[in-house]
């Protein structure tokens, strides 16, 4: 359940005020999701024919301080093509706003659903958007460090400490191994550019083959590009408990993303090891939610042990299995 704070629908119409949007017809919460109270918003529109938005509001996850940089990103993304939703101005020119006690904004709503078992075509559209969106983002000026990167990892897992294997046993030094690999491999001479950083399939919106959006960009920062493509791949190359490897998936994504904008010899041949990251990350932030979500609480608490099973793939697997001749 992805709404934390509920705001009555007259507060909801009030807010609306500020905008050119019209007047408050439904709003509804949408369950998918985990860091944001989110809203579906039906209104009569501008010239009253009827309109959708997306109704934002922050929670503890995302700082504040951030959404400036998300902003300014998907401005630019947008001004070059990207099918990403743009953050909706007031009648004073504001988009950041205040509601029910939280920063909120109003955002624009893209068509398309969210696939669940995504087919190998639909994974070579996605890998050809992200190469896009890399290819969009090439001057953008906005930095913003990655909360989780090795560092990152390192404090979860203290943590996480010796709950680790009370999610599973000897979870706790499978990851201490993990680390250990990653400090001695990890690639520091590839390049680096804003990246979504969680293209999972629920942030991405389809029509049949097409992408016809990429939303939830509150991950997004500047880290090596190809670990996008690796985060993009651990999501949509797999089962979702991670026992199954779809490798049409994966050589699809290779060629879409190849496309429009590919990968050099030396992020090809770091691939693994950017995949083996991809699925820590996951792996760690899905056990310190598992350990630390109350069992009431209406948060669907995710499997770490689907990211293990990842984990344990990509440390044999190269870039030709991976991604494909």
């Amino acid at each position: 359940m992805a709404v934390y704070t509920h705001v009555p629908a007259e507060d909801i119409d009030a807010f609306l005020t500020r905008y050119d949007a019209g007047r408050l017809v439904s709003a509804k919460g949408i369950a998918e999701g985990v860091e944001n109270s989110n809203y579906l918003i039906e209104t009569t529109g501008p010239d009253g024919n009827g309109a959708r938005y997306i109704l934002t509001l922050y929670e503890k996850r995302v700082d504040e301080a951030d959404l400036p940089f998300f902003m300014d990103l998907l401005d630019h993304l947008a001004e070059r093509g990207c099918l990403v939703p743009r953050f909706i101005e007031d009648r004073e020119g504001h988009k950041l706003q205040q509601l029910a006690g939280r920063p909120a904004c109003l955002i624009e709503f893209l068509t398309g659903i969210s696939v669940t078992e995504p087919t190998p075509a639909q994974a070579q559209a996605t890998g050809a958007a992200l190469g896009a969106l890399h290819r969009a983002a090439e001057g953008f000026a906005g930095t913003r460090a990655n909360a989780l990167d090795i560092a990152g990892w390192h404090d979860l897992a203290a943590k996480c400490g010796a709950d680790f294997d009370a999610i599973a046993p000897g979870l706790g030094a499978r990851v201490t191994d993990e680390l250990a690999f990653l400090d001695a491999h990890w690639p520091a001479d590839l390049p680096h550019a804003v990246i979504h950083a969680d293209l999972f399939p629920d942030n991405v919106l389809m029509l049949g083959d097409a992408v016809t959006g990429l939303i939830d960009f509150y991950f997004s920062c500047t880290d090596i590009r190809a670990y996008d493509l690796a985060v993009t791949h651990s999501a949509w190359c797999f089962s979702h408990d991670g026992n199954t490897w779809h490798g049409d998936r994966g050589a699809a994504m290779g060629a879409g993303y190849a496309a429009t904008h590919g990968l050099s010899a030396a992020e090809r041949a770091a691939f693994p090891i950017l995949c083996r990251g991809a699925a820590l990350r996951f792996l760690l932030t899905r056990a310190y939610d598992w350990i630390n979500t109350p069992a009431d609480a209406l948060v669907t608490r995710k499997d770490p042990l689907a990211f293990l099973r990842r984990l344990d793939f990509y440390a044999t697997a190269d870039a030709t299995k991976l991604l494909g001749a």
